[in-house]
């Protein structure tokens, strides 16, 4: 699903005019993009949380050269399903 399926599904849920939806939903990724730049994760029940992940040092290997580098600590973005969430997911999935 695109940003613009999204947009067009929650519109004709609500009856609330795309552009309207399109804002709110720009908006909402911005905050969150910016919480997440300020080390302040986002946590909203029964759906997830976006946090920080902190990645440690690690050396990595070129092949194609026969070289080794070293790849510093940084920090990443990630999403961490709610409980409910991931197990209507996991039920929805099952054979």
């Amino acid at each position: 699903m695109t940003k613009a399926d999204l947009v067009n599904e929650i519109a004709r849920n609500t009856g609330i005019d795309k552009s309207n939806v399109l804002a709110v939903i720009e908006s909402f990724m911005t905050v969150v993009k910016d919480s997440l730049t300020n080390d302040e994760n986002v946590y909203l029940r029964g759906f997830g949380s976006f946090i920080v992940k902190e990645r440690a040092q690690k050396t990595a290997r070129n092949i194609s050269k026969n070289t080794t580098i070293i790849i510093p600590a940084h920090k990443i973005p990630a999403f961490k399903p709610a409980k409910a969430f991931r197990e209507s997911v996991k039920d929805n999935n099952q054979i």
